[in-house]
Formats: C-alpha cells, sequence, structure tokens
C-alpha cells in the first residue's frame, strides 16, 4: 500500500503545485492588473497633438484614453563598456497616472519643477547597483543629460521586460525610464503633443471596432496600428507560461491516478483472492455484501488518505518554491503561494474517486462471491498452450525463461496493464527532456548559424548607408553589412497584421535567414520571404500578392508578392533585399543598424568607443547572449529533469514492485518449493524478477511512442506568434529515458530481491489449499 500512497501523493502534489502556482499567479496577476489599472489596447503613433486625446476618449465604448511620450534612447551606465538602451515612458508629475501606474519598490514618485527626475525600473536598478539620489546619464535626442533617480518602480507592462528584438530580460543592458511629461516632451520635440495612447474598455465594448476606429483616428499622425493586451508582449509571455501551468497540472495528475487506480485493482484483487474463505465466514455470520465491500473499499482509502497528507504538504512546499522562482521572472507587488481549501478539496475527491474507480472491480468480486463457493479453494485457472508452445519454441529456451513466458502469457490484463505504467513513466521523462532539446537546437540555429555576426548594433533612427564607412574605420572592424526594418501594414483578404519588414544586403553572410530545418534560405531581387506562421495567419502561399501600407516615410501603399515561406521560431518574420525596401519606401538609402565582424580581442576596445556615440542605440552580442541564455536554461533544466526522475520514478517503482510483489504473493508456496528442491536464491529470483524485468523491456518501445506523441501535442500547444519550437527529440533522450526507467525497475527489483530472501519457507509451505 506504501507505494501505492506514494503514486497518489505524487499526484496530488502535482495537482496543487500546478494548478496552485497557476490560481496564484492568475490571482496575483488580476490583482495588479486591477489597481494599476492595465490597458486594454496600446496604439503608436508619430506625433498627434494632445487635443486628439478628447477625440479618442469619445470614441464609443472607451472608458478612458490616456496620452504619452515614449522613445528610447542610450544610457551611460558606468558597470558596463556596452551602450545600455533605455525606454523613456512620460509620466504626470501632478499626479499619478490615469492608467498603467506603477508600483513604487524604492524612493518616491517625481514633483512638479524638476525636470531631471526619473523613476526607473527595479530590475535595471538592482542589476547595475543604482539606488535613489544616484545620477543616470542619457543621451536623449542626440544630447547627453544628466538625470537624477529618485525611486525605483515596477509596471504592469513590463512584469517581463524584453529589449527590442532580444528573446529574454537582459537587465544589465535594458531599462525603464520614466520621467515627466513636461520635462520630456521638449526633449523629443513633443511639447503639446504625444505619440503612444493607451486605453481601457468599457462594459460590453466591442473591441475590434474601437481598435478599427482608433486606426482610422491616428492615421493621419501616422499610427502605426493599435493592438490589444492579448498582443502585448509581456501579458502574452505570462499568458503562455500560465497556460503550460494549467495544462502541466491537468495531464500528468490523471497518469498518476490512473496508475494508483491500476495497483489497487491488483492488490485488492489478490487479497480478495488470499481471503475467500474469510469472506465466507463473515457472510455466513450475517454480515451483509455492503458491509464487505466498505471493508475492502476501506483497504484504498487508506491509500488515498496516507498519499493524500504526503502530497498536500509536499505539494504546498513545492508550490511556494515554485512561485517563488516564478518571482524570479515576473515583476508582481506581491506574489505568494495561495491554496485554497476548494483546490485541496478536488485533488482529494479525485483521489477518492480514482481509487474508488481502481478498487471497484475488486470489490464487486468480493460481495457477490456466495459463501457455499467462497469455502473452497479457488479453483485451478484453465490454460491453453501459448504462443511459443504453438510455434515449437519452448524446446530451445532454458526452463527458467519459458516459466516466465508462460506465466506472462497466462495474465495478458496484467501484463498489458503493468506495461502500461512503466510505459508512461518512461514517457513523463520524454515530455520532460525533449523541449531541451528543441530549445538547444533552436538556440543552435538561431545563434550560431543564423546570426553570425559577433556584434549587432542598432540606431536611435535611420541613418544615411555612409555611416558604414565610419563603421568599418574602427580598429578590428574586419566586416559590416547594414540592415533596416520598416513597420508596415499586410493585409490579404480581411486578415491583416502590423509586423516590421527587415532588409538585409543580397548574399549577406553575417544575418542569414534559415528554416527550422538547418536550410539556407537565399533572398530573392524582388518580393517578401516571410515566416511560415504569418503566411498561415494571412492565408498566403508562394505566388500570392499581400497589400502593403508602410506606416513611416510617405506612407507608401503598394503590392508585394510572396516569393518564399521560412519555418522559424521568433515572431512575425519578413525578410526583403534591403535595395527593394529602400525602392519600396520610395524613401532615401537609410540603415536602421549595422552587423559587424571583428577580430578577436577588439570587442571591448570597440565597445568603449560606441559608447560615446549618440546615435548607437544599443549594441547586442549574439555569442554573449547565447551563454547567458545556456547559463539560465542549465539552471532552469537540471531543476526540471530532478523532478521529471523523481516523478517518473515514482510511477516505475511502484508499477515493478507491486508487480513483483503481487507475484510473490500468489507464487510464494511454488517458490518455496523450487527452494526446497535445491534451486539457488538467485535462481528463484531470476523466476520472479525476470516477469518484471521482461515487461520492462516490452514497455521502452511503447514509452518512447506515448512520449514522442505527448511531445508531440505539447509542441503543438505552445506555438504562439511570439515563441515557436522546433519539434525536436533526441536519440540521448530516449536513450537517458529508457536508462533512468531501467535504474527505476532495479531499484524496485532489488527491494523484492530482499523480501525474497527472508521468506519463511516453513511457513509459507504450511499454507493450507
Amino acid at each position: 500500500m506504501i507505494s501505492i500512497a506514494a503514486v497518489v501523493a505524487v499526484g496530488i502534489m502535482v495537482v496543487l503545485t500546478m494548478r496552485g502556482t497557476y490560481n496564484s499567479l492568475e490571482l496575483s496577476r488580476s490583482l495588479y492588473y486591477q489597481q494599476s489599472r492595465f490597458p486594454d489596447v496600446w496604439a503608436n503613433l508619430e506625433r498627434a497633438p494632445l487635443s486628439l486625446i478628447q477625440r479618442i476618449q469619445n470614441i464609443p465604448g472607451v472608458a478612458v484614453a490616456d496620452s504619452r511620450i515614449s522613445f528610447a534612447a542610450t544610457l551611460d551606465v558606468p558597470s558596463i563598456d556596452v551602450p545600455a538602451l533605455g525606454q523613456f515612458v512620460s509620466i504626470p508629475e501632478n499626479h499619478r497616472p490615469l492608467l498603467s501606474d506603477l508600483h513604487l519598490r524604492q524612493g518616491r514618485y517625481i514633483t512638479s519643477g524638476h525636470s531631471d527626475e526619473v523613476i526607473v525600473s527595479e530590475n535595471f536598478a538592482l542589476a547595475n547597483e543604482f539606488i535613489p539620489g544616484d545620477t543616470l546619464r542619457a543621451v536623449i535626442n542626440g544630447r547627453l543629460k544628466d538625470l537624477k533617480i529618485v525611486g525605483t518602480a515596477i509596471s504592469p507592462e513590463y512584469t517581463y521586460a524584453v529589449p527590442p528584438g532580444a528573446l529574454y530580460p537582459e537587465d544589465e543592458r535594458f531599462g525603464i525610464v520614466w520621467m515627466g511629461e513636461d520635462a520630456l516632451g521638449p526633449v523629443f520635440d513633443m511639447d503639446g503633443a504625444f505619440n503612444e495612447v493607451i486605453l481601457t474598455f468599457g462594459p460590453k465594448a466591442d473591441a475590434n471596432r474601437i481598435i478599427s476606429e482608433l486606426d482610422r483616428v491616428l492615421e493621419p499622425y501616422g499610427g502605426l496600428g493599435a493592438f490589444p493586451r492579448a498582443d502585448q508582449l509581456s501579458h502574452q509571455i505570462l499568458e503562455s507560461e500560465l497556460e503550460q501551468n494549467r495544462s502541466m497540472g491537468t495531464v500528468i495528475p490523471v497518469i498518476f491516478l490512473a496508475v494508483a487506480a491500476f495497483l489497487l485493482n491488483i492488490v485488492l484483487n489478490r487479497m480478495i483472492a488470499t481471503q475467500r474463505t474469510e469472506i465466507a465466514v463473515l457472510k455466513a455470520f450475517g454480515y451483509s455484501n455492503i458491509e464487505v465491500g466498505v471493508h475492502y473499499l476501506s483497504f484504498a482509502m487508506v491509500a488515498v488518505m496516507l498519499g493524500t497528507l504526503v502530497g498536500i504538504g509536499l505539494g504546498i512546499w513545492l508550490g511556494g518554491e515554485m512561485v517563488t522562482l516564478y518571482g524570479d521572472f515576473f515583476d508582481f507587488p506581491t506574489l505568494r503561494y495561495e491554496v485554497s481549501y476548494g483546490l485541496i478539496g478536488i485533488a482529494v475527491g479525485v483521489s477518492a474517486a480514482a481509487a474508488a474507480i481502481g478498487a471497484m472491480g475488486a470489490v464487486r468480486r468480493a460481495v457477490q462471491l456466495p459463501p457455499a463457493e467462497a469455502m473452497r479453494p479457488e479453483p485451478p485457472a484453465r490454460f491453453k498452450p501459448g504462443l511459443l508452445h504453438r510455434l515449437g519454441l519452448e524446446r530451445l529456451l532454458p526452463t527458467a525463461a519459458t516459466m516466465i513466458v508462460r506465466n506472462i502469457e497466462r495474465k495478458p490484463f496484467r501484463t498489458t496493464m503493468s506495461a502500461t505504467g512503466v510505459a508512461f513513466a518512461l514517457a513523463i521523462l520524454v515530455v520532460g527532456m525533449f523541449m531541451f532539446d528543441s530549445i538547444f537546437y533552436m538556440m543552435d540555429l538561431q545563434f550560431r548559424m543564423a546570426q553570425r555576426e559577433d556584434m549587432a548594433l542598432t540606431f536611435n533612427s535611420p541613418l544615411p548607408r555612409s555611416v558604414e564607412h565610419s563603421i568599418r574605420n574602427l580598429d578590428g572592424v574586419t566586416k559590416v553589412e547594414p540592415y533596416r526594418f520598416v513597420p508596415v501594414r499586410l493585409r490579404s483578404g480581411h486578415r491583416e497584421h502590423e509586423v516590421a519588414v527587415t532588409g538585409l544586403e543580397a548574399g549577406t553572410r553575417l544575418r542569414r535567414i534559415i528554416s527550422a530545418d538547418g536550410r539556407q534560405h537565399p533572398l530573392p531581387p524582388e518580393g517578401f520571404v516571410i515566416s511560415k506562421y504569418l503566411a498561415t495567419d494571412l492565408n498566403v502561399s508562394v505566388g500570392d500578392y499581400v497589400s502593403v501600407d508602410v506606416l513611416e516615410g510617405q506612407r507608401i501603399k503598394t503590392t508585394v508578392q510572396i516569393v518564399g515561406i521560412v519555418e522559424d521560431f521568433f515572431g512575425l518574420s519578413v525578410y526583403m533585399q534591403l535595395d527593394a525596401l529602400n525602392r519600396l519606401t520610395r524613401g532615401a538609402r537609410s540603415v536602421s543598424g549595422v552587423f559587424l565582424l571583428v577580430t578577436d580581442g577588439y570587442e571591448s576596445r570597440i565597445n568603449k568607443k560606441l559608447k560615446g556615440l549618440p546615435a548607437v542605440a544599443s549594441v547586442a552580442s549574439p555569442a554573449q547572449t547565447l551563454a547567458s541564455f545556456e547559463k539560465q536554461l542549465d539552471e532552469g533544466m537540471y531543476i526540471s529533469i530532478f523532478f521529471m526522475l523523481g516523478f517518473s520514478g515514482v510511477i516505475a517503482i511502484a508499477v515493478i514492485y507491486n508487480g513483483a510483489r503481487v507475484g510473490l504473493s500468489e507464487r510464494g508456496r511454488e517458490l518455496a518449493s523450487l527452494r526446497v528442491m535445491g534451486f539457488s536464491r538467485r535462481e528463484v529470483a531470476i523466476l520472479l524478477l525476470g516477469e518484471q524485468a521482461i515487461i520492462t523491456i516490452m514497455a521502452i518501445p511503447v514509452g518512447w511512442i506515448i512520449g514522442y506523441g505527448l511531445a508531440a501535442a505539447l509542441t503543438l500547444s505552445i506555438q504562439t506568434e511570439t515563441f515557436r519550437i522546433p519539434f525536436i527529440v533526441s536519440t540521448a533522450t530516449f536513450v537517458y529515458a529508457a536508462l533512468a526507467t531501467i535504474i527505476a525497475a532495479v531499484a524496485s527489483g532489488l527491494l523484492v530481491r530482499r523480501r525474497l530472501n527472508r521468506m519463511d519457507l516453513i511457513q509459507v509451505l504450511k499454507t493450507r489449499e
């Protein structure tokens, strides 16, 4: 019963950990969004007068509309040798923001009349050891300005703060800087104007109609397209994590509780078979079927009770640890593990139901047993020749192997269910480990094959192509390749998307387009190469044309042919040759940044020079990004694999140990007789444990198949607009999963062997028939 209780405990633990973490994150997020008045819609534009905000406020369905100024600028952080990027966001000096309010962590709010006061994001301050009272130097609109940090804060818009074009937070080099709107407006030529709108919906608002109307209002002012909360990056990442927790908290407990039900069925059936006489006596003395059934059902409930007590304790502890871990990734004002009595009740109720289902067949057998029949020993089972006998292969096997195979063939249901339980244990390991195969493969393609540059420079605004020559003249720079980003709106029928077209040079070597299968995709002279996800969303294929609205400069409207579709991993990508993109926009030959190849050892010198250039907004190093990412991934991977090993080990040991224990109980007299006849302990152990070994071997390929299928389903379920992982399961994952299962089987075999060695031969042989 202990092994069954362990399986139940893990099932309850996973429910309380995953679902409890989900509930805690969801509750914390909802309260945070509500208290900070998190917007429902965002819209960026070039420039509009403040008077326009009243017109936006009057759109039917809009509850509150607010304007603000938002720009990226270079920050000079003494502790790092590369330019840092600051996202400057305006806030009112005289009152708190109407929407997306800040939660102060240290210091105070800005005051009116002090144009140099700023509040910075908490993680940026911690990473660079800034405290209130320190000075932050920034290059704002080409001018160096000293800013006084008066506080640190978090914002619901940046619970997961990722710099533009990055995959995960880089707190040292990216921060949010909130500055008074009266101070920020003049330095960005936004005095009496704004370039971003945020708003919330009223009751029963039509979101699509409001967004369409907002786009129409902002179009004359360089509107870049409004987007809803569902497309806001930080919210999207948090929502994806919540969904994954919810799914795992449903699927894994089902597997564990199904295994527990199966084990209970086996154990109780064996118990009833060995207590036939006792059941007959109880019925003869007047005990009713219900009383007998409740008696045996109580054994199942005892296992559930033990598992419940342990599972609740472990689940609450592990849930608290999980929430603490999430607190390192997501910024909430308060984040603590909250487990409700309702969730505990559901977990216990489902576990009890699973136990009852597993026990029901055995209990029914007990209550339906007539007393007169139960007084007699159970008649021997009727067997027929097995497959090996019919094929004439039994003579080729040793006697012990023949006995093992016969026992397996004579109990197909138990064998199948035992193998299925072990297979699911292995499948859980495959699912837990394949994700790292996919991520490592994706990182290898992204950082070693696609991003071949040593450094990527992004400018504050597009610059003429002549900037390439200035960068090329820096000591240590061996190759320079320009690129350009142009925001556009793509339309195909009634479908549309706002994306950025990436312009690359023909024959680019430093930034290549690599598909998910590792093949390089060349850029044709004209037309778009787009990501498969975007092509599916727009319902277009190669050869189709899409309508293009350029959202900057002359705001050209035209059509462009789709000349290629590439399966990639991040965002909604659109690529075009740089010269073709410049012709499309009918503007000057400008670039948004450059990719650099540099001589080893020169990176630090180049960074110092770039740090003093006002035009350079940020400098990224793919090698450093990959190293940091792999460090974080390794830490998370070991924790995940540890828990997956524990989960699958509990199932494997429980199934194999119970199978061997039941076999020992059923065949105790037979095995004792063999010992008396001269069989050694080792030979008797082979007969008993060989059956479990064959079941384990049978389960391994089945577990691979189940794990492969579950991994494929999980891959499809987490494909989003911002992030997609390839479906990669390495041979090593299959091997490690099989080895872990075999180790669990060996461990349970040693436990049974120990019990077998201690068997009292005289007592067993005294057993009445």
